[in-house]
This record gives structure tokens, C-alpha cells and sequence, in this order.
């Protein structure tokens, strides 16, 4: 692998004496779409303005192509490198092809190259047509996509956003995302963009990391970090609502019987007799059948007998909460929920495969 083009080394970053982000050690490769992804106040953006050189860490220090960034130095040349999109778009009040020359022409760009190129970049955010519109009559997607049209036009090598989608309703974001997936997927610009929903992080990265308390606590690739999470914090916030406590108590050919309050369940994992761990279950891996049903032939090594506590609407599905001595989470479609005649306080069979589980090694 080639020497990355962002490294963090050891840095700590501190505000009144308040430690705010604790990274030993951070890795960024050229071409990478990395998701920075936790709740609020977890420091990702702290994170985002240490690797945009727009702030400096209390302790350690962050490499642009292996070498170190000074303030009196090359600091403004790394920093033309880059380019940053936020939350809030931070227009100018004149036109949306005024708007996106603006960092060429503070660089000093031909007027005739400053022409082709808003003229191409205003082209790929499909905002031609509002060429000569003042920015202040543009609605939030219109204004998120000159932002970025603004940025993308520089070339840069690093690109920045930090919660560019936020603020707008579900089908622009949707729109917006996917047009600059296809951008980021042809151009090959390494980006690095910071929220806190996991479906945006899945729609436009092909790495996540995952930040809570000011640490970086998993980064892989997203597949891997939302279907096996490294530890409890980790599965809570990509989204898996059933983290079962148990103990290994038997391995035999490949299957695991770990023991959890009230039930022994089957687990397809490599585990060892005595260990304790963590069983985790994301809700779409369980199905509901009505108490007294005759499962199908294929159905689920793993059965538990329980009661529906809640359900709630969830898109085009509902979350399902059972009480099976412990709680499991359950998506149903809600097709599903009225054929099945399903309702709050009836009594059900939550099954799932022994494949299903994520297992987590406690300590």
C-alpha cells in the first residue's frame, strides 16, 4: 500500500483542560471515501478541521503526503490542496456562476479556464440552468449543490464535508447523495465526510470510521463495520438493538451453545467453552411467527417464545420489541405485521439462524 496521503500521529486535542479527541494513530489513502461517523459531540468534526489543517492539535501532529504541515510554512500551499463543504452552504449575495469562479479567481485563474470550468463543474451538479439566479432566491438543495460545485471545481486532492446534508428534506439529500457518489465514484477525489446517519455513511463511503467519546473505536470497510461491530458502543450506534449478555457454554461440530438468561441459543462462531460474550442481533435478522404457527421445514435453528411489548412505524417497516425473557428487536414489514394478524401484547416466536448473530468477546 502507498504512503497515505493524511496520517494522524498521537494526537490529543484539549479545550479547558477537557480532553476532546484522543487519536494515537489515523490513516487516510489516496482515493478513499471515508465516512467519519457517531453521535454528537463525539469530535468528528474536530477530527475533520485538525485534517483540513484548519485547527491544530494540543498534542501529536498530522502529515499531508508524509510531511509534516507547518503554520509559517506550507500551510496555505496544503491548504489550496483542499477544499471543505459544511452544513450550511456560506454563499455569496450574487449569482450562482459568480459563486462557483470565486476560488478560481482568487487564485488567479485565466478568465477564459475560469469560464470552462464553472461552465463544466455548474454541468456535473446539474445546476446550469441557474447560471445567472441570485444565491438568495435558491432553496437548500439548489444552494448545497453550488457549494459543492464551488468546491469541485478547484481539483481538489482532499475533499471536506462536514454534514453538508443535514438541513435538507429526504428526497433532495437522497437526490444530492447519489449525484456526488457518481462524482466522487468517476474523479477518485479523496474525501473524508463527517456525519452522524449511518445511511448516508453506507450510500457514499467505501470506509467508515466510527468515533464515539473522542476516539476512533472501528474504521473498516462499512459492510464489516455495520455487520460486525468491534465492541457494545460500536453495535448500539450502527443500528443492532439486541445485544444479548451470555456465556459459551458447549462447542460441537462448528456450533456454539451460549447460554443467555431463560434460553440456550445455537451460534455459528469460533468460540471456546467458558468464554463470555456478546450476542448481537441486527432486527432485520429475526422473523416473528404467531404462537402455535407451524414453521416452515427451513426454518430457524434458534426459537424464543415471547410476547410483543411495542411496535413502532419505521419506514416501510415496523421496529417490533419481544419479551422473551430477554428483549429482541424485530423488523416486520408491515404487510407482514396485518397478515399475521400481529398486535401489541400478542404472543409470537422470534426465530433466526444460527449464522445470524454477531458474537463479541468480552473481557
Amino acid at each position: 500500500m502507498s504512503e497515505p496521503i493524511l496520517c494522524i500521529e498521537r494526537v490529543k486535542v484539549t479545550y479547558d483542560g477537557r480532553l476532546i479527541l484522543d487519536v494515537p494513530s489515523f490513516e487516510i489513502q489516496e482515493g478513499q471515501t471515508l465516512a467519519v461517523i457517531g453521535p454528537n459531540g463525539a469530535g468528528k468534526s474536530t477530527l475533520l478541521r485538525l485534517l483540513g489543517f484548519l485547527e491544530h492539535p494540543t498534542e501529536g501532529r498530522v502529515l499531508f503526503r508524509g510531511q509534516p504541515v507547518q503554520p509559517y510554512g506550507n500551510l496555505l500551499m496544503v491548504r489550496r490542496r483542499m477544499a471543505s463543504v459544511f452544513q450550511e452552504p456560506l454563499l455569496t449575495d450574487g449569482t450562482v456562476e459568480g459563486n462557483v469562479a470565486l476560488g478560481l479567481r482568487l487564485r488567479r485563474v485565466d478568465s477564459t479556464e475560469v469560464s470552462r470550468r464553472v461552465q463544466e463543474s455548474m454541468a456535473t451538479l446539474g445546476i446550469g440552468h441557474l447560471a445567472k439566479r441570485r444565491t438568495r432566491t435558491l432553496s437548500g438543495g439548489e444552494a448545497q449543490r453550488v457549494s459543492l460545485a464551488r468546491a469541485l471545481v478547484l481539483d481538489p486532492e482532499v475533499f471536506l464535508l462536514d454534514e453538508p446534508f443535514a438541513a435538507l428534506d429526504p428526497p433532495t439529500r437522497e437526490g444530492l447523495l447519489g449525484d456526488l457518489k457518481a462524482i466522487l465514484d468517476k474523479r477518485r477525489i479523496t474525501t473524508i465526510f463527517v456525519t452522524h446517519d449511518r445511511n448516508e455513511a453506507l450510500a457514499l463511503s467505501n470506509q467508515v470510521a466510527v468515533m464515539i467519546g473522542g476516539r476512533v473505536l472501528q474504521m473498516d470497510m462499512p459492510e464489516r463495520v455495520f455487520a460486525e461491530p468491534f465492541n457494545e458502543e460500536v453495535a448500539r450506534f450502527v443500528g443492532i438493538e439486541t445485544i444479548l449478555r451470555g456465556h459459551v457454554q458447549s462447542v460441537s461440530q462448528g456450533l456454539a451453545t451460549v447460554e443467555i438468561p431463560g434460553w440456550a441459543l445455537e451460534v455459528a462462531a469460533p468460540l471456546t467453552p467458558g468464554e463470555r460474550v456478546l450476542v448481537c442481533l441486527r432486527p432485520e435478522e429475526s422473523t416473528l411467527f404467531p404462537r402455535g404457527a407451524i414453521l416452515p421445514t427451513s426454518s430457524a435453528r434458534n426459537q424464543l417464545y415471547g410476547r410483543v411489548v411495542r411496535h413502532l412505524p419505521a419506514g416501510p417497516t415496523y421496529r417490533v420489541t419481544i419479551d422473551c425473557g430477554v428483549l429482541i428487536v424485530a423488523a416486520v414489514t408491515r404487510q407482514s405485521w396485518e397478515q399475521l394478524g400481529l398486535q401489541d401484547g400478542a404472543d409470537v416466536i422470534a426465530a433466526f439462524k444460527a449464522t445470524a448473530p454477531h458474537v463479541i468477546h468480552c473481557a
